[in-house]
């Protein structure tokens, strides 16, 4: 039997009791580790979070704590092949890894950046100048931001465990407060590995990050009005969390990031030999295949005007049809498997009921080749790509595959593209990709109220993009309705929100005392 997985938690490395959950290899289907809290007392964690890591970093000035968060960065970022290994495992290619090792590193280095420039040189940030609030100038207000005595909870979801875990703890660990890192199951083992890289370092405040792999009960029941609790995963267990009585009675910060039926949307500019042409179709593949299409800004709509469909299809068609599927690390592998087979027939189940609206472009729910592996043992699945012509039907608007899944539809115009993003009823990201620049505005303006963020890829804009699926931390990452509603990132503004905003009133003197 496999080893209990650690948690750090009151300051030591602890196995949980029982049997624990097994986590299997998601290419060889051998196992890896079992996933067990049990016998944990969470209201220790809390209180060692508050008591112990709370006040050390409340201690330290912003500057220092940039600097502990840069040096943490550091470590992951120098000892990323151990992650990129435990990642593989987890049907990751090297490319995958990147994404969410070095991805995360990065997030943090752009954080710490940002504190030592951008807050003060102490541990209070005062927001604006004196605001007069009497005729003769003697009396007024500012607005002065202050760390709260509270903790930071954060649930991560499987797809992207290191950079869902630092581009949570960065601004968290940079406002003051300390953290308690849930992650998925099953792919807490490289959380897991990753926060120990960071702890090791010794950079970090005890008390300021603890990881539980496992489930946490009763930990919500301990938090209240000074603490944050950030969630990515699905709607439904965020609407769980919402409901809480530690948000909706004793008022902590909630902040959700929920999957969404993001689209991209191709310009009628964009004929077969323009360069926008192969941006789109070079996107949507990525966008499929990346992670094995287990992005939640992944594209999920492909919107296309009616003329073009055929040109698309095919295209697209060939270009997944050169994708090799199999072992991470393999020759000729650029896609690997879905993180388990449970999650694997999860997609396929969803994929099926989204085919049963139009026509399967490319290809097949019940067999895969792959390479250098065995497919019935690993939870491998053939990029799947279905074209919907009739695209007011509800399926591609309301089910989500959340795997290599995309679906190929047809607008008429630019207000019908933006009718057809809208019934996504909101998304993280959305795209289009045009040369255009009347229809990119149009879109855009009709579509920015569904979106958290919209790229528009060109020819100008294409040697520098990130691309569709790839959140910046110095841009807002979240999106409205069914993305969450939630904001994460952006820079300076996720610091500030783990901070606690006062208005101060009194004379100039006293004001200008406060920073």
């Amino acid at each position: 039997m496999s080893e209990i997985l650690e948690s750090y938690v009151a300051g030591t490395w602890t196995k949980g009791a029982g049997t624990g959950r097994e986590v299997l290899d998601a290419v060889t289907g051998e196992p890896v580790t079992r996933v067990s809290s049990e016998g944990i007392d969470m209201g220790e964690v809390v209180r060692h979070a508050r008591e112990v890591g709370g006040p050390a970093l409340r201690a330290l000035t912003f500057p220092e704590r940039a600097a502990a968060l840069k040096a943490a960065a550091g470590a992951v970022q120098e000892r990323k092949d151990e992650l990129y290994a435990l990642s593989a495992r987890a049907g990751a290619t090297a490319r995958d890894s990147g994404v969410d090792i070095d991805g995360g590193a990065g997030t943090a280095f752009v954080y710490s950046s940002l504190g030592r420039k951008g807050l003060p040189d102490g541990k209070v940030v005062v927001e604006d100048d004196f605001i007069q609030l009497g005729k003769e100038g003697v009396f007024g207000g500012r607005h002065v931001l202050t760390t709260p005595h509270g903790v930071a909870l954060q649930i991560n979801a499987f797809n992207f465990p290191v950079w869902g875990m630092m581009e949570k703890l960065a601004p968290a660990l940079l406002a003051g407060v300390p953290t308690i890192v849930k992650p998925a199951t099953p792919t807490a083992y490289i959380a897991v590995a990753a926060a120990r890289i960071m702890l090791e370092t010794g950079a970090l405040p005890e008390g300021s990050l603890q990881v539980v792999a496992g489930s946490i009960p009763g930990l919500l029941d301990q938090l209240g009005g000074q603490d944050h609790i950030g969630f990515t995963g699905s709607a439904d267990t965020a609407a769980t969390l919402r409901g809480h009585e530690a948000v909706t009675r004793r008022s902590a910060h909630f902040n959700a990031e929920a999957d969404s039926l993001n689209a991209s949307v191709l310009g009628p500019d964009a004929a077969p030999g323009e360069p926008e042409f192969d941006l789109f179709v070079k996107g949507l593949v990525t966008e499929m295949t990346t992670k094995a299409g287990q992005k939640c800004t992944a594209i999920r709509r492909a919107l296309v005007p009616q003329d073009r469909m055929d040109d698309v299809a095919q295209a697209v068609e060939a270009k997944l049809a050169g994708i090799g599927i199999g072992a991470p690390g393999a020759d000729g592998v650029r896609m690997g498997a879905l993180v388990g087979t449970e999650q694997r027939d999860d997609v396929r189940a969803a994929a099926a009921r989204i085919a049963a609206a139009g026509t399967v472009v490319h290809g097949d729910l019940e067999k895969v080749e792959v390479i250098g592996a065995d497919a019935d043992k690993g939870a491998f699945m053939s990029p799947y790509l279905v074209r919907v012509d009739d695209a007011d039907r509800g399926e591609p608007h309301s089910v989500e595959a959340f795997g290599p899944v995309s679906t190929l539809m047809p607008y008429r115009d630019a207000d019908h593209a933006v009718d057809l993003l809208a019934r996504g009823e909101g998304s993280l990201a959305g795209s289009v990709v045009s040369n255009d620049r009347d229809f990119v505005t149009g879109v855009v303006a009709g579509a920015a109220p569904y979106h958290g963020r919209i790229l528009v890829l060109d020819r100008e804009s294409a040697p520098e993009s990130t691309g569709h699926g790839i959140p910046m931390p110095q841009l807002v990452h979240g999106g409205p309705g069914r993305a969450g509603g939630g904001q994460e990132e952006g820079g300076l503004r996720a610091v500030h929100a783990h901070l606690q905003r006062t208005a101060v009133q009194g004379s100039p003197a006293v004001l200008d005392s406060l920073g």
